[in-house]
Formats: C-alpha cells, structure tokens, sequence
C-alpha cells in the first residue's frame, strides 16, 4: 500500500500552527512575520516528517519549473558526455535540473526529444544541433523558449550561442604540422553542411594555400557520418596510394581520429615516423595510444558553463539581449606530429 504522503497540514497539526504559518515558512519568505524560533522548529518537524514540496503545485504558481533541456548529437562521444556533466553541475548550482538526450545526428530524434522536453515544460534549451534542424530552432524561437546552441549554431539565425572559433583552431594546428616539415597533408572530414564542420575545412584549406600557394594543393576527403568506420579506412588508403602519398593526417574529430588510427596500426603504420597525426579535440582512448597526439583542446568548463549562464539569464529576463560567445581552443602539442 503506497504511504500517504506529508501534506502542510500535517506539519501544522504536529506544531500547533496555521496551515498558511507552514506555508509561509516552508515557501522561505524573507520578512519577520514569523519568530526565528517558531521558523525553525517547524523546518525541523518537515524534516522529521520527510516532507516533500508539491513541485507541480509549484511550477503552476511560478510559472516555471527550473529544468533544462539538454540535447546532445552523440552521447556516445566523450566530448558530449563530457559536456553535458558540466552542464549539469553548473545547473545544479543555480538550482536547475537537467533532462537531457541524444539526437545521434539525426533530425528527426532530434524534433522528437523537442517536443517530449517541451510537454515537459521544461524552462529553456541547450542544444547542440544537427544538419537539418535549422526550422527547429526557428520554431523555438518563435515560441519564445529560451535556448542557447553550443559547438554549433546556424549563422543565418540569430540566436545565442557559445562556440569556439573553429576556422583559427583548424589553422593552428595545419601550421603547427607545416612548422614541423610536413607538406603533403591530408584532412579526413564529415561531409555536411553543418558551419563548425565547414570552418575547420575552411581553415585547413586556407593554410595550406597561405603557405603553399599552387604548389601544393589541399587534400581533402569528406566522408558520411553513417558509413564512417569504412569510409575512413577508404580515405587512408586513397591519401596513401600514388606516385605523392600524404606525411600528414589532419582528422576533423575525435571519432575520426580514433577510427583512423585503428586502421593505421591495421597497416602496421608507425605514429610518426611513417605518418604524423593531428586530431580536433581530444579524446580518452589518446590516453592508451602509444604515440601522445596532437590535437585541439575546447574549453569544454567555460562553454558548459556560459551556456548554462546566459541560458538561466535569459528564462529570468527574457527581455535580455541575445548573447553569442566565441571562445579560442588550445593546441595540445604531441609526439604524433614530430618530424622524425
């Protein structure tokens, strides 16, 4: 049999005030209508008597229901699972939950976990979206929900968001292989449109143009999110066959880079000596690789963090102006990228 649960009369009874004195401490006003004494003796019998707070009750009050929706593309790749930690914590500080979910790239999961989220009624959004959920965002925004994009946003809708600058990361670290003697370099990238994947495309290629002119030409393969196990292995070995094969592998994300060296020591390859490596952001299986890599490092604290900030602005004034944040990564110099 499911035990009854405590209500505000219950606490007014064992204390021997009114129901609306129990209310008016437990609802923590600040004014001195109620003895200090008085105050704390009946939080202490709400204790005692396990009591929890109506939370319905009190979203229908207030308006609000201090969750967050949180969807991420992968939470299978350590970058976004690492993310959303983050964000949770920082929410919990302001005293939010976090409801969050995995689109796994896809549009239309990610419309589903929209609308599940918003029947929630949840407070606000941060999203990290994916190709084709530009109208979904639109649609939010219409609706006046809050939101914030992280990792990615679409520069034709304003919004607010906090990203890095992904065209000078990816320059960075082209430069960082060109200072070290390689010339011949290949980037593995997904194929979509999506603004951050285009900018560190964009960035590789116009490296390689500063430095080389048309002496050299970019190289470079885009591959489909879906087929990437063998589309990479695919892409290795075309960047490796003719008379000029690549001394360098620029990978557009940790994913990449973890299945691309899966099948470089498949070709009993040695990191660097036959090839150098470079990766966008890092992931935790580097650790175990014998060769420490090279890559870009994201401010993962400072976005979680800010995303959470202005979010949790914005549902408190929502005549607040939009904000769009641009953070710089870090190059993370490894072994991966010495010539030898």
């Amino acid at each position: 049999m499911k035990k009854r649960q405590v209500s505000l009369k219950d606490i007014a009874n064992e204390v021997g005030v009114s129901i609306a004195t129990v209310s008016y401490v437990l609802s923590d006003r600040k004014d001195s209508r109620v003895s200090e004494a008085m105050a704390k003796k009946i939080k202490e019998v709400a204790k005692t008597l396990n009591y929890q707070p109506n939370k319905i009750a009190q979203s229908l009050k207030s308006g609000k229901t201090n969750t967050i929706g949180l969807i991420v593309a992968d939470i299978s790749n350590p970058f976004f699972a690492n993310i959303a930690r983050i964000i949770e914590d920082e929410a919990t500080k302001l005293n939010y939950t976090v409801i969050f979910g995995s689109s796994d790239e896809k549009a239309e999961k990610s419309l589903h976990l929209i609308d599940f989220l918003s029947s929630r009624q949840v407070d606000g959004f941060i999203i990290v979206p994916s190709e084709g959920t530009d109208n979904q965002i639109i649609q939010l925004k219409q609706q006046n929900i809050p939101l914030v994009l992280i990792d990615r946003y679409f520069p034709n809708i304003s919004t607010n968001h906090v990203i890095i600058d992904n065209f000078e990361a990816s320059g960075k670290i082209v430069n960082e292989l060109i200072a070290s003697g390689y010339k011949r370099i290949g980037m593995i990238a997904y194929s979509n449109p999506l603004f951050h994947m285009r900018e560190r495309i964009r960035g590789y290629q116009e490296t390689i143009q500063n430095h080389f002119g048309n002496n050299i030409s970019p190289n470079l393969v885009e591959i489909d999110f879906n087929d990437s196990r063998k589309q990479v292995c695919t892409a290795i070995d075309g960047l490796l066959a003719g008379e000029n094969p690549i001394d360098a592998i620029f990978f557009a994300t940790n994913t990449l880079a973890i299945l691309g060296l899966k099948y470089i020591d498949e070709l009993s390859l040695r990191v660097p000596d036959d090839i150098a490596i470079v990766s966008f952001d890092e992931g935790e299986a580097f650790d175990f690789y014998y060769c420490p890599l090279t890559h870009i490092r994201q401010p993962l604290d400072e976005i979680g963090k800010k995303a959470v900030q202005v979010l949790t602005q914005q549902i408190t004034q929502p005549d607040m102006g939009e904000k769009q944040i641009c953070l710089k990564a870090d190059l993370i110099k490894g072994k991966s990228s010495i010539r030898r």
